[in-house]
């Protein structure tokens, strides 16, 4: 079977890169298929380049090729559109492509698969750019055209895509993320003085919460830090990721509320690793991968009681209800205040539940969609 894969997304340093990262290598580490990589950057092609060199190096190279090109945006969509890039002239040569929600190939006679992580841009259509959303919209309108089968990353989401996509259930196959290879390279290769200097250096002198992710309004920021004032004279909030569109940079006056920005994976695993728990109120996710995050460091989870992060969290998390602090304090005081037998008995639950999500499953999973692609195209 030779397929086709979008990845584009690897330049990007968002939750679908590291997807897009594991799924290859973890597609490539299977020996089953031969993997195409394609992929357009106008302003970082090497850099896109490096990372598909390196991930064709997990496999064996003879098997595997990629096809990387520096278009702008606008030419490579018009160039995709019309088959007259070197992408699109290559795709005939491939049994089923996979792409991710942004962006289609015109070959109508070739099986697709594409992953949608989340609707989100649907959902809080208020907060997405205009031309993003269409650009989306376009795409999600040509996946349904040509039946093409969809990985759901959740429960959720699968749900989402039904009743706003109106996309048929037996369209869809949930195949759930897990926990990134390169999070765990990082926490093996880091040294106890290494990880001693980045607390130094981030100023890891008292308890504090950790939260991790891009600041917008569905994260619930806003309510976090509402719930933690009332602690804050005994532990820190840390708030870890890009500054996204909403306004909580303005409650910076408060010494003991942190935001950092975005970080390295060196310095996130000690964030986690150090963190007298994890608070994760988000009013919607597609998956929650921070969870599985706090679970291999053996951090407790605070979670809103969402269906995404309960997909993930199962019986290890405390779930509160995102929309009173008072609920969420709550949450947080139980965990602060857990005596050393419910600490031990919740962190058992963590290491069981990390345990069942990973990258294997999820490459045996995916193989199995693309023979239903390509089957169910066969069939027409």
């Amino acid at each position: 079977m030779r397929v086709g894969i979008d990845i584009s997304s690897l330049i990007y340093d968002r939750g679908v890169s590291r997807y897009t990262y594991n799924l290859v290598r973890a597609l490539i580490a299977s020996d089953q298929i031969e993997v195409n990589l394609y992929g357009s950057s106008w302003r970082q092609k090497s850099e896109l380049v490096a990372r598909a060199e390196a991930l064709i190096d997990h496999g064996h190279r003879l098997q595997h090729n990629y096809t990387i090109q520096s278009w702008p945006p606008k030419l490579h969509a018009l160039g995709w559109e019309w088959g007259l890039n070197p992408i699109a002239k290559s795709l005939p040569q491939i049994d089923v492509f996979h792409s991710w929600d942004w962006s289609q190939p015109p070959d109508k006679k070739l099986p697709l698969v594409s992953t949608i992580h989340d609707l989100a841009m649907l959902k809080f259509s208020n907060t997405a750019h205009p031309d993003i959303l269409t650009a989306h919209q376009k795409s999600w309108k040509i996946l349904k055209d040509r039946q093409a089968h969809i990985i759901a990353v959740s429960q959720a989401t699968k749900k989402d895509i039904v009743e706003l996509l109106q996309v048929p259930p037996y369209l869809i196959t949930v195949i759930p993320e897990a926990l990134p290879r390169e999070i765990v390279e990082v926490d093996l290769l880091m040294t106890e003085a290494q990880a001693a200097q980045i607390q130094l250096e981030l100023n890891l002198n008292r308890p504090y919460l950790l939260f991790v992710g891009t600041r917008e309004p569905r994260k619930n920021l806003t309510k976090l830090i509402e719930a933690w004032l009332p602690l804050a004279q005994d532990v820190d909030l840390i708030i870890a990721g890009a500054k996204g569109w909403d306004l909580t940079s303005k409650l910076t006056a408060n010494p003991r509320l942190r935001f950092l920005g975005k970080v390295t994976d060196q310095q996130l695993s000690v964030l986690y690793r150090e963190a007298e728990a994890f608070v994760y109120p988000s009013l919607y996710e597609g998956f929650g991968l921070p969870i599985l995050e706090a679970f291999h460091y053996g951090t407790p989870v605070v979670a809103a009681e969402v269906s995404a992060l309960m997909e993930v969290a199962g019986n290890a998390a405390e779930y509160v209800n995102p929309q009173d602090p008072a609920l969420i304090r709550a949450g947080i005081i139980k965990i602060l205040t857990e005596d050393l037998e419910a600490q031990q008995k919740r962190l058992q639950r963590m290491q069981i539940r990390r345990q069942m999500f990973s990258w294997d499953s999820v490459a045996k999973a995916t193989i199995s969609v693309y023979a239903t692609a390509m089957q169910t195209v066969a069939d027409v």
